[in-house]
């Protein structure tokens, strides 16, 4: 079979990933009677091997190539030392005849997984120190319970509506608490990078753009089991608010600029309040009096993940009951339900009304706010479920500021 141009691409990317694993190898192998079995001339030849293979003879012969440099491995390694009885050299080697073969189908994904495999191999020392050292027996426990909950169970769920008025699906609040307990982790792991000072409010503010409502439960939850950092669960649980209103402008900005603009007095008032209490709170967490020390705990709670999966199913119900008995003829009424469980969409859906010119731009202002005014409520529920009355007294006048501010710059109220 002559070669030609196509040939030799896949051939060079084989030839790469070899290279680049066995400079790492080669890096570790030691010298004298004891050195390992392998360094970078072996592994780029087993890699050119995979490409060869699978370009001359197919799936057949790359099957017999990967079995002979399994037994040539094996063979090393029970003739080898017993000091170190690892097998990360000869599965290495095994992973790169197979990435050759596959750098001749999909050179592209067999170059990324090459060099993360190597990546993998450098960094040693750092995820051993990372598993032994800082990785807590809990915070293993907590993983393996969040990728068992996305990676398992997600998938078993049924993904229909059923219940009373059809409003619960289970894959949907299935979905709500995997959410509540990432947001609880990616928390735990930025007070474990950053300190409990900084690291909660740089959560919550980023949290609150996937859910503000989910991201003041997961803070809750930790304020409840931590005394020690209430404050800056709080202030990550008032800076999720501020996502809350950006989020809320640039779901309107691309659904109908009219109502947009309509809205931007009120959203812009929101936002300074939000912004306001959020800053009030981060400074208060920065005392010197806040704890510096990196509280060790649990990446999540899977209690308040449980209980505020409850509490969503009962508000959509609550949401249900209320559009099947006063009916969908009432946007306000519509779109106050829908905000018990997302503003977002309940103002998406009110602005898609107003572009089709089905709803007049000044009539979409009231059931917006409406929204925003019931999902602060619902706001408010779950803070007090989930972090008790003392967390609940510091979030909820913040809550109760940005959704007055937003009713002051709509005109609904005055001074």
């Amino acid at each position: 079979m002559p070669f030609t141009e196509s040939h030799y691409l896949p051939l060079a990317v084989a030839l790469g990933i070899g290279l680049l694993i066995g400079a790492e190898r080669e890096r570790r192998k030691g010298e004298g009677p004891s050195r390992g079995p392998a360094g970078i001339r072996t592994f780029a030849i087993t890699a050119l091997v995979g490409a060869l293979s699978l370009q001359l003879g197919g799936e057949i012969l790359l099957a017999i190539a990967a079995a002979g440099v399994m037994g040539l491995t094996a063979l090393a390694y029970f003739r080898g030392s017993t000091e170190d009885p690892g097998l990360t050299t000869e599965i290495a080697l095994v992973i790169t005849v197979l990435l050759g073969g596959w750098a001749v189908r999909e050179p592209a994904v067999a170059a990324g997984v090459g060099v993360t495999v190597a990546i993998l191999l450098s960094a040693r020392e750092e995820i051993h120190r990372f598993v032994h050292d800082v990785l807590t027996e809990g915070e293993m426990r907590d993983a393996l319970i969040l990728l068992a909950a996305t990676l398992v169970i997600l998938p078993l769920v049924p993904d229909r509506y059923m219940g009373p008025y059809d409003a619960l699906n289970p894959r949907i609040i299935w979905t709500v608490m995997i959410l509540i307990m990432t947001i609880g982790a990616a928390g735990h792991i930025a007070v474990r990078a950053f300190g409990p000072r900084y690291g909660l409010p740089m959560a919550g503010f980023f949290a609150g753009f996937v859910s503000s409502a989910a991201t003041i439960g997961a803070m809750g939850g930790r304020a409840s089991k931590q005394h020690e950092v209430r404050r800056p669960a709080v202030a990550g649980a008032v800076l999720s608010t501020v996502a809350t209103v950006l989020q809320m402008a640039a779901v309107l900005a691309a659904t109908s600029v009219a109502t947009l603009a309509l809205m931007s007095a009120a959203l812009a008032l929101a936002g300074i309040a939000a912004m306001g209490c959020g800053a009030l709170f981060t400074l208060r967490a920065m005392t010197p009096a806040a704890p510096q020390q990196t509280p060790m705990g649990r990446a999540f709670n899977l209690g308040t993940a449980s209980l505020f999966a409850l509490m969503f199913s009962a508000i959509l119900l609550v949401a249900a009951a209320l559009r099947e008995h006063m009916g969908e003829a009432g946007v306000v009424v519509a779109a106050a339900a829908a905000g018990f469980v997302d503003a977002h969409s309940a103002a998406a859906s009110v602005a898609s009304l107003v572009a089709a010119g089905k709803l007049p731009g000044a009539d979409a202002v009231l059931p917006i706010l409406a929204a925003f005014t019931t999902n602060t409520l619902t706001k408010i529920g779950i803070a007090l479920v989930s972090g008790g009355m003392r967390f609940a007294m510091q979030v909820v006048p913040g809550l109760i500021l940005v959704n007055a501010a937003a009713l002051l710059g709509s005109g609904l109220i005055e001074f």
